[in-house]
């Protein structure tokens, strides 16, 4: 197993309640040059979490992070209008935490970041230090 140092936070990037799979991440991110999906974990619309790349693997959704991070995805990320938005339902919001719950203490070395702390863009379209600490007080 590689060594985890992080877990990062990302959203699709799609509308609000419009559903969207593993297979059609995969699918985008191979139309973009990568060797598979990007994300290690999917939470669906419905607080389903899938797998996307083994954990074992080092994923490809944080340049110059992956090495030593998993990242896990929500499907959503913008409004209605297609503007960055917070679009966690409360079934996301549910699986998300738990997630991150088991993820810490199987790698409890490993800190919690959103993608935007790493990039120019607004994924995961909140700030996830602020949201955390509604639930780890």
């Amino acid at each position: 197993m590689r060594e985890i140092d992080d877990i990062i936070i990302h959203c699709t990037a799609t509308r609000k309640n419009r559903h969207h799979t593993v297979e059609e991440i995969r699918k985008w991110h191979l139309e973009r040059g990568f060797d598979d999906i990007g994300y290690h974990y999917v939470i669906y619309l419905d607080g389903t979490v899938h797998i996307g790349r083994p954990v074992e693997i080092v994923g490809a959704h944080a340049y110059g992070h992956n090495q030593h991070s998993i990242g896990i995805c929500y499907v959503g990320g913008l409004d209605r209008r297609g503007r960055p938005a917070n679009t966690l339902n409360k079934a996301q919001e549910r699986s998300l935490v738990t997630l991150i719950r088991v993820l810490q203490s199987i790698f409890p070395q490993a800190g919690l970041h959103g993608h935007n702390e790493y990039s120019d863009k607004e994924c995961p379209c909140f700030n996830v230090g602020e949201w955390w600490n509604k639930y780890n007080n």
